[in-house]
């Protein structure tokens, strides 16, 4: 791989992370200024400023570390209230006066940055469905670019699957429990080689039915039995019809998704079927928009189970890390090991790694770290935007129980008390991004030997 294209593919992932982040915080700060809440700063990483630009009243900038973004709105927390009925009473524990100081320390600080004329403009003073908009509006940001990824890869670049092109042909029947570099000597030709069939020969139909992916060709052949059948190919533009004798064989069961069924004892599950002995080419094939919404449900589901595993793949990537466990390829990487991932894509000179592989791999990596974001950003805790969210629909359900029992309005809900938490989860996150840093960097995950 060269040292230019490397950096290239670094500096398309970086890009692509940097407009996703970029877009994410777009959808806070558009729906906060349309409900007229005063947005001071809007910034593209964290750390010390590198660029900044003030427009009206917001600061516009990127900083020094490209590892999120925020944008600040004043009056997150409502202010405190002088109400007897909420002081922590002189014989509470310890623990309880520390979140309470902590409470108001954080009230305090963030009435500070604000003039009280301002206070209609605030977050906190915001509707309900209004708090809603604005916090979701992040992740939904996320959601549309991983949907509209996901559709470029469907229906533009296509999706990977096996075609009815002969790949190669098998000279001999190998029974499928032979170990791997058994030999054709003692053993009857394979049909398909005795019939002439070529490398490169597209499946047209057989045993008149016709075929259009390898799973038809699967089908007929395994249903053929050991009958003489015909065989129509494409080859070098000529139709050509081959007669072709299958034989029944002990053949792998496949499931769903084509892969070889397994017992639990590790042996292939096998049943009696016709053998031709082809294998398929493999291609790129453009969809119906039709299968984007399914192709989106199985990205979003598989990345749910992800996030809720998270806990335990976090200790597989430290066993890998710091251990002589194997990194495991589908498991959490971080922002450097996305940029290595592109980099090793775009540089990539293996066999069948063309520019349309090229293209699904950067693609399909762009639409699931904003899928990942999406998910990860509804997680109900602080500092996420899902922390957030929970506050208002605790603070809608409150006012809606008041109203019922005709009760005064209970006011906004105080997420400054969930302040301990939210540091907690802070170092949570900060331990993990440090633990993936360290992993992508000894024991990245890679592509390609």
């Amino acid at each position: 791989m060269t040292a230019l294209a490397y950096a290239a593919g670094v500096l398309l992932a970086v890009l692509g992370l940097g407009l996703s982040i970029a877009l994410h915080e777009i959808g806070h700060l558009v729906p906060a200024k349309r409900f007229g809440v005063k947005v001071t700063q809007y910034m593209i990483g964290f750390g010390p400023t590198l660029f900044s630009r003030r427009r009206g009243e917001t600061e516009y900038g990127i900083k020094a570390i490209p590892l999120g973004g925020y944008i600040r709105m004043i009056g997150m927390f409502p202010p405190r209230r002088d109400d007897p009925e909420q002081r922590v009473r002189a014989d509470s524990t310890g623990f309880l006066q520390q979140m309470q100081r902590m409470s108001d320390e954080a009230r305090d600080y963030d009435a500070s940055l604000y003039d009280p004329a301002d206070a209609h403009r605030t977050f906190a003073a915001l509707s309900v469905p209004r708090k809603l908009i604005v916090m979701v509006g992040g992740p939904t940001m996320n959601l549309l670019i991983s949907v509209v990824m996901l559709t470029v890869l469907s229906c533009g670049v296509g999706m990977p699957q096996l075609t009815p092109t002969v790949h190669s042909v098998s000279q001999c029947v190998v029974p499928v429990d032979a170990p791997a570099d058994a030999g054709c000597e003692g053993r009857p030709a394979a049909p398909a080689a005795a019939a002439g069939i070529r490398p490169g020969d597209r499946l047209l139909s057989i045993d008149g039915h016709r075929i259009e992916t390898w799973d038809d060709a699967t089908a007929a052949i395994r249903g053929a039995g050991d009958r003489t059948i015909p065989v129509v190919v494409d080859r070098d533009g000529t139709q050509r019809t081959l007669q072709v004798t299958p034989i029944l064989d002990d053949r792998p069961v496949l499931d769903a998704d084509g892969q070889v069924q397994r017992r639990a004892d590790g042996s292939v599950v096998t049943e009696r079927a016709g053998f031709l002995g082809v294998s398929p080419s493999s291609g790129f094939v453009r969809q119906s928009p039709l299968e984007v919404p399914g192709l989106v449900w199985r990205t979003f589901s598989g990345t749910v189970h992800l996030v809720i595993g998270l806990p335990a793949r976090l200790v597989d990537v430290a066993q890998a890390a710091f251990g002589t466990e194997e990194r495991d390829p589908n498991g959490p990487i971080g922002v450097v090991g996305v940029s290595r991932l592109a980099g090793e894509v775009v540089a990539a000179r293996e066999p069948g790694i063309d520019l349309q592989a090229k293209l699904f791999l950067l693609v399909s990596m762009l639409g699931s770290l904003n899928m990942a974001l999406f998910v990860f950003n509804l997680v109900p805790l602080l500092p996420l935007d899902g922390g957030h969210m929970a506050g208002a629909l605790v603070e809608g359900a409150r006012r809606m129980i008041a109203r019922w029992r005709g009760q005064p309005d209970p006011g906004p809900v105080d997420t400054s008390r969930m302040l301990p938490v939210a540091n907690v989860v802070f170092m949570v996150f900060l331990v993990m991004t440090m633990l993936l840093l360290y992993a992508d960097i000894v024991r990245p995950v890679r592509l390609f030997p």
